[in-house]
């Protein structure tokens, strides 16, 4: 591998764990959604540093061409992603109907109290239209 190549990978690597950082330090990526970021730029980098062992682990593995493994371990991370982000969206999903079921028993419930108050402070008729009672 030529020291450019070797370099790139490096630095790609490391420019990948610094914004999975930034995003989880500013809070606009949270830590449970981050674990697989996570591992993957680790595995980035570990991949960067020490190439070979991408060889060791393709023949470890029965895989002919190393490029595979690496193609097979990302499709496998970004379906962990997709599958943690789908639970969290249905998790989501179900509070929202639940809050917004709150919501209206809520509204229903304050519109039957003020329909009570307007009752209670409405003016009586039970003053005849000659003024007297």
């Amino acid at each position: 591998m030529n020291p450019v190549t070797y370099a790139f990978g490096i630095v790609a690597a490391l420019l990948a764990l610094f914004a999975i950082i930034e995003l989880m330090r500013r809070g606009t990526l949270r830590e449970r959604h981050a674990v697989w970021w996570f591992v993957g730029g680790l595995l980035a980098l570990i991949l960067a540093v020490f190439p070979q062992t991408l060889t060791w682990a393709a023949r470890a593995l029965g895989v002919t061409l190393p490029v595979n493994l690496i193609f097979f371990v990302a499709i496998g991370l970004l379906f962990l992603v997709s599958l943690q982000y789908g639970a969290e969206l249905t998790r989501t999903e179900e509070k929202m109907r639940a809050l917004a079921e709150k919501a209206a028993f809520h509204q229903q419930r304050i519109e039957q109290l003020e329909e009570r108050v307007a009752d209670l402070t409405a003016p009586r008729g039970d003053v005849d239209p000659g003024g007297e009672r």
